[in-house]
């Protein structure tokens, strides 16, 4: 069979499962979630290592068009996923292409060396970064971005992906969610320790960065409401599930404001500061560039769970980040029913032969810990770096919690 025919025979497939009612029910279910009107806990699983867990060729592209290609790699791994370790996840009942966008960046780049590079671990690298904003001049080397929307471009590769599968799956043009993580520029331009060092000893150089990098963000994210590049209605904002009905309510057919999006931030460097420090140097800046979502999701790997009451001053907060070294019970009654508890399971589980006893008890302790104070969760398993090349460790991950959360 040519390569054209798999892809068509993909794309049948995919379709046939994206308007499945079981895909219908689950969108059901994660709009719940964040409606706080939740069912029950939904699941899902993402950043997967699909590299290691090629074991019966599902996942060997046949399209050598990288367009082409591209799409072939999405539908492979969605259905692959949908067929082993599915949990609660969705197929979007359509291809996306993203619009393409050129960003100029901000005037310097991320200087590294990989102390540890691992090329069959699909690129997974540690860095040490040499410090680009070392001194008050450096500072002067930021310029804002500019960021372009290459239609031509775009068209082009909606073009030819509708003439090669349209007729059997709707293909569709599609926007960006807002993931903005400052910190993790900071940490890339200077190097953690550097970083952690000056909150202390230069915090006045410390704040003159980050009015800086946040000016950035704020500067990439108005053009790109001005250029219309934003998603309307997403079913994933990174790792979490968006679907919920209190956004775009308003919309009126024209650009997608930031109004009638998810904003997503967060501050991973600061797992190890203060929470007086993380106000100062993250909070109180995130409020500002938070302020024109219409809904906010904050954390991802820094525990919140004894700093919930300077992310609660977030403005128009829905959902907060909590991951495996935070107390989820101090998190859980400190979030109630106000917020949604985005749970974060260990990925290390899942490295090594899982061991089922530890895992029932890590999520039975998250759903005691939400059940007794009426929250509303979602239950991510993310970041995981290896399956221990051995996919039955995700098949049985999902068996089991996929299990506890259906008779919670």
């Amino acid at each position: 069979m040519d390569s054209l025919k798999q892809l068509r025979k993909l794309a049948k497939q995919y379709y046939e499962e994206a308007m499945s009612p079981i895909n219908i029910e689950r969108m059901n279910l994660h709009r719940a979630v964040n409606d706080l009107k939740m069912q029950r806990p939904v699941v899902l699983i993402d950043e997967i290592p699909f590299h290691e867990l090629n074991f019966d060729g599902s996942l060997t592209l046949h399209c050598t068009d990288p367009v082409l290609r591209q799409a072939e790699d999405f539908m492979r791994k969605k259905l692959f996923q949908w067929k082993y370790f599915p949990a609660d996840m969705i197929l979007e009942p359509y291809i996306p292409v993203t619009k393409i966008i050129r960003n100029s960046g901000i005037g310097i780049q991320i200087q590294d060396s990989k102390i540890f590079f691992d090329e069959e671990q699909a690129g997974i690298a540690a860095h040490m970064y040499h410090d680009q904003l070392a001194t008050p001049e450096d500072l002067e080397k930021i310029k804002l971005p500019v960021v372009t929307y290459d239609k031509e471009a775009t068209m082009a590769q909606y073009t030819k992906l509708s003439e090669a599968i349209g007729d059997l799956v709707p293909v569709r043009i599609t926007g960006y969610t807002c993931y903005t993580a400052p910190w993790d520029q900071i940490a890339m331009y200077r190097g953690v320790n550097n970083l952690l060092i000056d909150l202390i000893e230069e915090p006045e150089h410390t704040h003159n960065i980050v009015s800086k990098i946040y000016e950035c963000e704020m500067s990439r994210l108005q053009q790109m409401e001005e250029q219309d590049l934003f998603e309307l209605n997403p079913y994933k904002l990174h790792c979490t599930t968006a679907l919920c009905s209190d956004l775009a309510k308003d919309y009126d057919g024209g650009k997608v404001l930031r109004k009638h999006l998810w904003g997503r931030g967060m501050a991973q460097i600061f797992s190890s500061v203060s929470k007086e420090m993380h106000e100062e140097f993250d909070i109180n800046y995130m409020v500002r560039l938070m302020s024109e979502f219409g809904l906010n999701y904050y954390g991802c790997c820094e525990p919140l769970d004894r700093k919930m009451d300077i992310v609660e001053k977030l403005p128009n907060l829905r959902k907060v980040s909590i991951t495996p070294w935070a107390d989820v019970d101090v998190a859980a009654e400190a979030i109630g029913s106000k917020y949604v508890l985005a749970n974060k399971p260990n990925p290390a589980a899942v490295t090594v032969p899982l061991d089922e006893d530890a895992l029932r008890k890590e999520i039975g302790h998250t759903l005691d810990a939400v059940k007794r104070n009426g929250c509303s969760c979602d239950i991510v398993l993310k970041d995981i770096s290896s399956s221990g090349h051995d996919v039955n460790n995700l098949i049985r991950w999902e068996q089991i919690v996929m299990e506890m959360v259906k008779s919670w």
